[in-house]
């Protein structure tokens, strides 16, 4: 059995992730564990690693800070440095623009700071 993307990319978080998706609808946790989990990342050709920093830059374009803010820990959780993660949201400038990076560099100092 292949191992769960999630345990790696929600960590210690991955009971308060799953119950709030249950309690938001039941329906949409099966489709998020069996699809994008189940599926799309257990395809194992990009390294997880990979998979979280794209995933990072998608959100970082979408606006979703929740999200986000899963997936920063997520990279940090399959081997992305601070100064990885630093990189890829600064190489989304050019095509996200000031505003959305801003949010995600101010999300990812969030998150360090709380790991430290």
């Amino acid at each position: 059995m292949k191992p769960d993307p999630r345990e790696a990319i929600w960590g210690e978080h991955k009971d308060i992730i799953e119950q709030r998706l249950t309690a938001l609808d039941p329906d949409l946790e099966q489709y998020v564990r069996e699809f994008a989990y189940g599926t799309v990342y257990a395809r194992g050709v990009l390294p997880a690693k990979t998979q979280e920093l794209l995933a990072v830059v998608m959100l970082c374009a979408l606006g979703n800070p929740s999200e986000l803010k899963t997936h920063l820990r997520g990279a940090l959780n399959n081997g992305a440095s601070e100064l990885e993660l630093r990189e890829t949201l600064l190489f989304a400038i050019p095509y996200l623009g000031f505003p959305r990076v801003i949010g995600a560099f101010g999300l990812l100092q969030e998150v360090l700071s709380k790991l430290k």
